[in-house]
């Protein structure tokens, strides 16, 4: 279980195919404090931990993603050289700053505008017509494992939705989303809410 608050960005240094893809990521963390068998959200992707390593402040981290997971996931994830929004799994008593999160990923979005406004930064994500009616002003969502507000959606009339989100300088310093441009794929969670709901609607079909 995840807030979306991000606690430090990861940077893919090595990616070796074993079947699964085992990958090993850079981060500021003390690895004495990244225990074998912990969950690290990784770009909104709940990942286990394998092996660990480095020094506090200059860590790495191992982790086995499989192929059902590079599959769902934002196509240029998974390269060398990739930095990765990370955060720790929530500990009983931590501070819930952001919403609850899962770090499973319902769809990859599409960024299709940012600009500047008033200092801060406008993005605007196309999401898939099946998680479009999940998707609501004011609602909470998930990007690239960073918990967010939605502040509008456009519907389409394919089904598909366009979101808008402000992203003040400080999270667009601390996390990836500060170098996100047009065109780009972003891992997308729908509020757990909204999943549950999702759940009830296709019962009752």
């Amino acid at each position: 279980m995840f807030t979306g608050i991000i606690t430090a960005i990861g940077e893919i240094r090595e990616l070796h195919d074993q079947g699964d893809l085992r990958v090993v990521i850079s981060c500021p963390y003390d690895p004495a404090q990244i225990a074998i068998g912990a969950s690290i959200a990784c770009a909104g992707v709940c990942l286990t931990v394998v092996d660990r390593g480095g020094a506090a402040g200059d860590a790495w981290f191992a982790v086995d993603v499989s192929g059902e997971t590079t599959s769902k996931t934002a196509q240029d994830q998974w390269r060398q050289g990739r930095k990765l929004n990370l955060e720790q799994a929530l500990k009983l008593g931590d501070e819930l700053g952001g919403h609850i999160v899962t770090g499973h990923v319902d769809a990859v979005g599409r960024v299709t505008l940012r600009e500047d406004v008033g200092g801060s930064l406008h993005l605007a994500v196309t999401t898939p017509a099946e998680i479009s009616p999940f998707v609501a002003t004011k609602g909470s969502i998930t990007v690239d494992g960073v918990s967010l507000t939605v502040n509008a959606v456009d519907d389409h009339a394919d089904g598909t939705s366009t979101f808008h989100l402000n992203i003040i300088p400080h999270t667009a310093e601390v996390t990836t989303l500060g170098g996100l441009q047009a065109g780009d794929g972003v891992n997308l969670e729908i509020d757990v809410l909204a999943r549950y709901l999702q759940r009830m609607e296709k019962l009752r079909r």
